[in-house]
């Protein structure tokens, strides 16, 4: 009797411990849905990206309702090897998840941004695609306003002036987990959360591919798109709110938005320059001053050349006639072109032009920037991603963060009435020894980072360095629009 009471006591036991681990594993599985949000069970499809200008990148989709949000790169993104992270203020934003991955010598982290206490929180305009990415040839479903897949940017001369792309890149993958980047900006919603309101005009890509007159064309497409963006703005309550001030529009390329750029003049601008541009229009109380996107190679740090394995002193390679500011170019050709040790000639994009370039640049001391039809140009982008010692003779010209970087630790600054006579520059140059020209080498490799457009951006990269210049122009923006409410009766009301 006992054996069998025994026996039967078996399956109780065996059916208790069923229920116990039944019970452990549907509470094991009631946490992983509440970590997984809306996860589909069903496996994540990865998508190969297009290579966004010589950069491998994967995409997964991620739809929500009728909102077609960017698919988010993984964090497994090769870098620029000369990257070295800044640190800075907004780094206390993100929690760091114990996920980490090492992306060429960097380690990057996962990082949840708050938008309270992000260094900005930034609302964009829904455009339609014509605006931004259709200027790529990118058409999406209807009710779709982003792609799943990044159309890559043009390149050649259309590459320089490609900032809004980034930037419109940086804020699309903002707030998800799946993207490692900084949390200076974090995208809302809501418009009355933002310190600042994002344009996403292609406006630069607009001029270089469609300023011009086809076919049966009255008006251009790009005027055309200027004056659509003109009536929109005016209509938004947004825009109305401050008249403008807190909008940023960029218009790198120094003929973009010609015939905006009066009726928008409010707004904060991200330029090249302000060759073009009258004062009360574009300034630096106002705008931001935006570094090109250089076409040469960037050099690593570990294979940079030393002062004597870079056997041209002085290296130029352009356009050599050009007009109004730029006639100095050929004043300086006709000083330096016979001298032994100066490699200055002709030259352009094509035939090889970016390939020559980096070669020259990466194998001279001194790399001359000299003011051409505007005072800026990609020159002096690409020497500083070569390593060679800008040589800067443009009076006029307005540089990149010049409030955070000293730009007379790797840059020599000419006056253009000096450089042309005969025999200063040269006697200028010569008379900077091995020391000296290496403690600025070695500081250029400390701060070519800042001048690398990439997604997913770093920190301290160009795209993160623009936003932290925003920033400093917002606080400014911020502090005038609340003293100015300081007797406005209507909010008692």
């Amino acid at each position: 009797m006992s054996s069998m009471s025994e026996k039967s006591r078996i399956p109780s036991k065996f059916i208790s411990s069923l229920i116990t681990v039944s019970v452990f594993l549907l509470v094991l599985s009631s946490v992983f849905l509440l970590q997984s949000g809306n996860t589909s069970f069903i496996p994540r499809s990865v998508f190969e990206l297009m290579l966004v200008n010589g950069t491998s990148v994967y995409f997964e989709p991620h739809v929500k309702k009728e909102r077609f949000k960017l698919p988010f790169l993984s964090s497994e993104v090769p870098q620029v090897d000369a990257i070295k992270p800044l640190k800075r203020i907004s780094e206390s934003a993100c929690q760091v998840s114990d996920s980490s991955k090492k992306v060429g010598s960097v380690e990057r982290k996962k990082m949840v941004c708050d938008s309270k206490q992000a260094l900005l929180r930034v609302f964009m305009y829904e455009l339609p695609a014509e605006f931004h990415f259709g200027l790529l040839g990118w058409k999406g479903m209807e009710n779709q306003t982003w792609p799943q897949h990044i159309p890559p940017y043009p390149g050649g001369l259309n590459l320089q002036h490609s900032i809004e792309y980034w930037l419109t890149l940086d804020l699309l993958s903002s707030d998800n987990l799946n993207v490692v980047r900084p949390c200076t900006v974090v995208r809302v919603h809501n418009s009355s959360e933002a310190d600042f309101i994002f344009v996403p005009f292609f406006s630069s890509l607009s001029y270089n591919r469609h300023s011009k007159l086809q076919e049966n064309e009255k008006v251009s497409v790009n005027k055309r798109l200027q004056d659509k963006l003109v009536q929109f703005l005016m209509s938004r309550n947004e825009w109305k709110r401050q008249g403008g001030k807190d909008h940023l529009i960029v218009a790198h390329h120094p003929n973009s938005m010609l015939d905006a750029r009066k009726k928008l003049g409010s707004a904060m601008f991200v330029l090249a320059d302000f060759g073009r541009y009258p004062a009360e229009i574009a300034n630096l109380g106002k705008d931001i001053i935006a570094p090109y996107r250089h076409l040469v190679t960037t050099v690593p740090s570990s294979k940079s050349a030393k002062f004597k394995e870079r056997p041209i002193l002085v290296y130029f390679r352009g356009a050599i006639y050009r007009k109004d500011g730029g006639v100095i170019r050929q004043e300086l050709y006709h000083l330096l072109k016979d001298e032994k040790d100066v490699d200055f000639t002709f030259g352009s994009i094509g035939g090889n032009g970016v390939r020559k370039a980096t070669q020259g640049m990466a194998s001279s001391k001194f790399c001359l920037n000299i003011a051409g039809d505007t005072p800026s140009s990609n020159r002096l982008f690409d020497a500083i991603a070569s390593h060679c010692v800008p040589v800067i003779i443009s009076d006029e010209i307005e540089l990149p963060f010049e409030d955070v970087l000293d730009y007379s630790q790797f840059c020599i600054f000419v006056r253009g009435a000096d450089a042309v006579k005969k025999g200063y520059l040269l006697k200028l140059l010569r008379g900077i020894n091995k020391d000296k020209w290496t403690k600025m080498w070695e500081r250029l490799k400390e701060v070519v980072h800042h001048f690398e457009y990439q997604y997913p951006s770093l920190p301290g990269d160009a795209v993160d360095m623009i936003w932290q210049a925003v920033s400093r122009k917002i606080s400014s923006l911020q502090f005038k629009y609340h003293r100015k409410k300081r007797y406005d009766r209507s909010l008692l009301v």
